[in-house]
C-alpha cells in the first residue's frame, strides 16, 4: 500500500478552533495537507495552515528533551494513519500518515480576533460547546455536515492547549 506523509494543524483561539467544510469528504475538518519534498512536518503544517486560512500561526510546542544538538522539532500532539479510498488524484487506495499539531494564531500588535477566509470552503471558528455536543455542525450559511469524532476530540484538546499556552 502507498503511504503519504501529511500534516494537520488545529488552530485554536479564544475557546474556538478553525474548521472548514471539506467538499469531497462532506465533513468539517481542520487545515492540512501533504508534506512536500524537502519539508519537515513543522514547515509543512505552517505552510498548509497559511495556504488554506491565510493565518500565520505559532506551533504550541510540547516538552522536549534538554539536549541542544542535534536540533529538535516540536513533537506532534498526535499521529494517526488514515485509510484513503481511491480518489481522482491517486491511482488507488492509500494511507495518510498524519502529523497532527496544535497551533494558535500569531496575533498582530493590539490583538483582535483572527479572520478566516470567506469562500465556498465555509471556514469558521467552532466553539467548545459545539464540539462537546458532537454530531452535525451547521454553518451560518446553512451547510451542515458531520464533525468526525477524532476532529472533535483533537479540537477540544487543541482549545485546552491554546488556553494553557
Amino acid at each position: 500500500m502507498h503511504r503519504h506523509f501529511t500534516v494537520t494543524g488545529f488552530v485554536s483561539h479564544d475557546g474556538r478552533t478553525a474548521l472548514h467544510w471539506h467538499r469531497r469528504l462532506g465533513k468539517w475538518l481542520p487545515p492540512g495537507g501533504h508534506v512536500e519534498a524537502d519539508e519537515d512536518p513543522v514547515q509543512a503544517v505552517l505552510r498548509e495552515v497559511h495556504e488554506e486560512t491565510g493565518l500565520e500561526v505559532t506551533i504550541l510546542e510540547r516538552a522536549a528533551f534538554e539536549y541542544a544538538t542535534p536540533p529538535q522539532l516540536p513533537t506532534p500532539a498526535a499521529m494517526a494513519v488514515y485509510d484513503i479510498p481511491r480518489d481522482g488524484s491517486f491511482d488507488g487506495p492509500h494511507q495518510h500518515i498524519d502529523f497532527i499539531y496544535f497551533a494558535r494564531p500569531a496575533l498582530a500588535a493590539g490583538g483582535g480576533a483572527p479572520t478566516l477566509p470567506v469562500d465556498d470552503d465555509c471556514w469558521t471558528w467552532v466553539d467548545e460547546a459545539t464540539l462537546r455536543a458532537g454530531g452535525t455542525f451547521t454553518h451560518p450559511s446553512g451547510r451542515a455536515a458531520e464533525v468526525p469524532d477524532d476532529v472533535r476530540e483533537l479540537g477540544l484538546a487543541a482549545i485546552a492547549a491554546a488556553r494553557g499556552a
